[in-house]
């Protein structure tokens, strides 16, 4: 289902979560659960990856997981600042010790002149570590966008953890 080299680094995020001694969660909207499937693709993944949330609606993305509504109303449901409340929500409401959250616009609608069709955050917190956020802008159809999406989300997640 996933490219190989979206496998090897989901591989390599759990075993890094798994040294550490941390379970992982994820926050999901634009990808809807494609990155928690990514990680459980691995074998083994079950020790190591905690829950996935999905937040899909543009109020759940606003709202979900403790972000205060102020947030989006001044940013965006799609933005670094949304992303990064996701990503401290999602640690904050399991038991995880480190947590990737994505949200974007996969497209063909959505998007608008700062943040175009393809636009993608992701940001991974990690208990006792600033939470890194990075966009990107992914080129191609929905589901490139969204594959894509997962490849970065998993990578900033590995950054975290490798830190």
């Amino acid at each position: 289902m996933f490219p190989q080299e979206h496998l090897d680094r989901a591989a390599r995020a759990l075993a890094l979560a798994g040294d550490a001694g941390i379970r992982l969660a994820t926050a999901e909207t634009v990808t809807a659960g494609l990155v928690s499937a990514c990680l459980t693709s691995v074998s083994g993944a079950s020790r190591i990856f905690e829950r996935g949330f999905v937040l899909y609606h543009d109020s759940a993305k606003a709202t979900g997981l403790g972000v205060p509504e102020d947030v989006a109303a001044q940013h965006g449901a799609v933005s670094a600042e949304i992303t990064h409340g996701l990503a401290a929500g999602a640690l904050q409401h399991s038991g995880a010790g480190a947590a990737v959250a994505v949200t974007g616009y996969a497209g063909p609608g959505g998007g608008n002149a700062q943040n175009p069709v393809g636009t993608i955050f992701v940001a991974a917190a990690r208990t006792g570590k600033p939470t890194l956020v990075e966009r990107h802008v992914f080129p191609g159809d929905r589901n490139a966008v969204r594959l894509a999406a997962v490849g970065a989300a998993i990578d900033v997640l590995i950054k975290r953890l490798a830190s």
